[in-house]
């Protein structure tokens, strides 16, 4: 899914252990964000990045999933540039991101937004892997240019799509729901009937897997010669963060302000917008994750190893943490009996009617406890599936 370099097989085994890393770490935030949608109390009250209702710890364990999306996106593109030095052709490359982001798409759809819901008829959830799909499928095409022109692409998007801020799908007539989809994202309505949510627009993840692919070369260096480069572009990526966001101009549709104290104003500072991924947004991010790629290469023992699995099957694993959260959520609320009806069909009530999740939910340590459960229970899973996919080597386990 987000570019599983495995299926491929290694070149570079060190350089693959940090990206199974870097990627296994991802998930586990990735994790923590979820479980707090089904658990936490206040998950539907209000938002958790709002400083004048939330408090630092919910706010940091909120903002620390912010790496997640742009991380995996920007892997497979990365992944597509190092499988052509690994000897895979452009057309099969081409042919690999195309099915591979349909598939993905198709399975968006179906499978993950029913995970979310656990009910028919269910609202259309247009998230993460929606994203990763379409931009595969942009990558598809774009594999065609040389590297530098898709690094040239993916940085004109990420620093230019906020020009179109401006323009609302409901100025576009026809176009609308195409404006929604590919720039806009929000409520998703066809005929005047709320069917779904697009959560991540396609045209900001375009550019950071473009963005990716064409960073490819530095990623296939040797660590003594990509590490400094990545530490010395996270950082710069980091200091025109806070220089772009002092100025308060341009880059972030979402205006910062001081507060009464240093927390609140840092909170209001550090709040950019992730739906769609903003300009600001995706430069503090991925240069947070440029300078801590170098110190993957440090992380040893059983923490190294947990995450390396973890990384290594990252799409089984997402699909299996959507239902293993959702349905814990249920089980730990019917256990203290309470009427947990409204965790079924759960998308729907959210929508149409949250008055039956009420009363429901638990405090943030229980999140985090919950948290540590469902990795628990799922990395012997991803354990055998990774193990399998190792000595297998099946052509359909690059689309799982």
């Amino acid at each position: 899914m987000y570019g599983s370099i495995s299926a491929v097989g290694p070149a570079n085994p060190e350089r693959l252990r940090e990206i199974d890393l870097l990627r296994g770490l991802v998930i586990v935030l990735m994790t923590l964000d979820h479980v707090r949608d089904y658990f936490h109390s206040d998950a539907l009250t209000f938002d958790p990045l709002n400083p004048d209702r939330t408090t630092p710890i919910l706010y940091l364990t909120r903002w620390a999933t912010h790496l997640c999306a742009p991380t995996f996106v920007l892997l497979a593109g990365v992944s597509g540039s190092l499988q052509l030095r690994m000897g895979k052709s452009k057309s099969a490359l081409s042919w690999l991101l195309f099915t591979r982001g349909l598939w993905l798409v198709v399975l968006e759809l179906t499978v993950l937004s029913f995970a979310q819901s656990f009910g028919f008829p269910y609202p259309l959830l247009l998230l993460v892997i929606w994203a990763i799909g379409w931009s595969m499928i942009a990558l598809a095409a774009l594999v065609w240019l040389p590297p530098t022109a898709v690094l040239i692409v993916g940085i004109t998007i990420i620093a230019g799509h906020n020009l179109l801020d401006p323009i609302a799908p409901a100025q576009l007539g026809d176009a609308a729901l195409l404006w929604t989809l590919f720039h806009e994202g929000g409520p998703l309505f066809v005929n005047d009937a709320l069917i779904g949510v697009v959560g991540y627009p396609v045209l900001p993840w375009v550019g950071v897997i473009a963005l990716g692919y064409g960073m490819g070369a530095i990623f296939a260096a040797p660590s003594e010669r990509r590490d400094p480069i990545l530490m010395s572009l996270g950082l710069a990526m980091f200091a025109a963060f806070l220089v772009l966001r002092s100025v308060n101009q341009y880059g972030d549709p979402r205006h910062w302000a001081s507060n009464a104290d240093f927390a609140h104003s840092a909170m209001s500072f550090f709040d950019v917008t992730k739906y769609p991924p903003s300009f600001l947004f995706t430069l503090l991010t991925l240069g947070l994750v440029f300078a801590l790629f170098p110190l993957l290469s440090r992380l040893k023992g059983r923490t190294a190893s947990v995450l390396a699995v973890l990384g290594a099957v990252p799409f089984f694993y997402y699909v299996v943490h959507i239902f293993a959260a959702h349905a814990l959520s249920i089980a730990a609320n019917t256990a203290l009996g309470r009427d947990a009806s409204g965790l079924v069909e759960y998308m729907q009530n959210v929508f149409t009617a949250p008055d039956r999740l009420q009363g429901l939910g638990f405090s943030l340590p229980y999140v985090y406890l919950a948290w540590i459960t469902v990795l628990l229970l799922l990395y012997p899973l991803c354990r055998w599936w990774a193990q399998v996919k190792a000595q297998r080597h099946a052509w359909w386990h690059s689309y799982l």
